[in-house]
């Protein structure tokens, strides 16, 4: 465990840092993470791409457990690491924030310059014509088509999902596209699918241009997120990350606090 008094000095002594969160970001506003402090999965992985075009059946299945999960994820609200990091970029001091979370809640703390990595789970996409609804019509349209699942309720579960087990699915009606009739997805990147080539440039261009990087509640497990800090420090740049247990590049970081995100960052709040 580090001093996070140690965290304010590395700030203060940079002015180009890109910051990458993850998970560990949301958890005080009611999201769960994926994974435990060692970086193993704490329940079974979430649907990968090629299975929620597979069957029918895998995107009955997704839909509903994502309208009973919604309910509580399209009302979370940022919390103190959010509204820090967006007072790190009032200051001048973060030139990009770059996030694996899909809940949009950097966004609503302030943040304007953000890459949503993995895409934003509040708005849907046809994978026939692009068109696009946001989530909470789409929402509308799951509940006027199955009035019968309003009445249920789970534990919450990673990205909107809920832990529905032992619930036959089969009835569940998941609505098409009304422009083209296609397959509708959340605007996320699914396990399987790769982030887009436009996105990863542009990260990587402020990463080039960066005097350090910030890591935040993220275990780095997945490659996607990964490749930025292996970037940074290819190129020499100091790295310091706020994480409860182990990440995947405990070997290139300058500074590591082991601590809740909000608690590590609240001195940014009280400047």
């Amino acid at each position: 465990m580090v001093d996070p008094s140690a965290l304010k000095s590395f700030i203060d002594s940079h002015s180009r840092i890109v910051v990458l969160t993850g998970a560990g970001c949301s958890t005080n506003s009611g999201i769960p993470d994926y994974r435990d402090t060692d970086g193993q999965w704490k329940r079974t992985p979430p649907v990968t791409f090629q299975a929620f075009m597979a069957t029918e059946d895998t995107r009955r299945r997704y839909w509903a457990r994502s309208m009973v999960g919604w309910r509580r994820f399209g009302r979370a609200q940022p919390n103190g690491a959010h509204h820090a990091l967006a007072r790190l970029e009032a200051q001048g001091r973060s030139s990009l924030l770059v996030t694996q979370n899909v809940d949009r809640l950097h966004q609503a703390a302030g943040n304007s310059n953000v890459i949503d990595l993995h895409g934003r789970l509040d708005q849907v996409r046809c994978l026939g014509c692009g068109a696009t609804l946001s989530r909470a019509a789409f929402q509308e349209e799951l509940s006027r088509a199955n009035p019968q699942w309003l009445a249920h309720d789970a534990a919450d579960a990673p990205d909107g999902d809920a832990d529905l087990d032992g619930v036959d699915f089969a009835a569940f009606i998941v609505p098409a596209c009304r422009a083209c009739g296609g397959i509708l997805k959340p605007d996320v990147v699914f396990f399987g699918e790769t982030v887009p080539r436009e996105v990863v440039a542009a990260a990587c261009d402020h990463v080039d241009q960066a005097d350090a990087m910030l890591v935040v509640g993220s275990s780095l497990m997945v490659y996607s997120g990964f490749r930025f800090v292996r970037a940074a420090a290819d190129r020499g740049i100091p790295i310091a990350a706020v994480n409860l247990g182990r990440t995947r590049a405990d070997d290139l970081l300058s500074l590591k606090v082991e601590a809740p995100c909000d608690e590590a960052l609240a001195f940014l709040l009280e400047e």
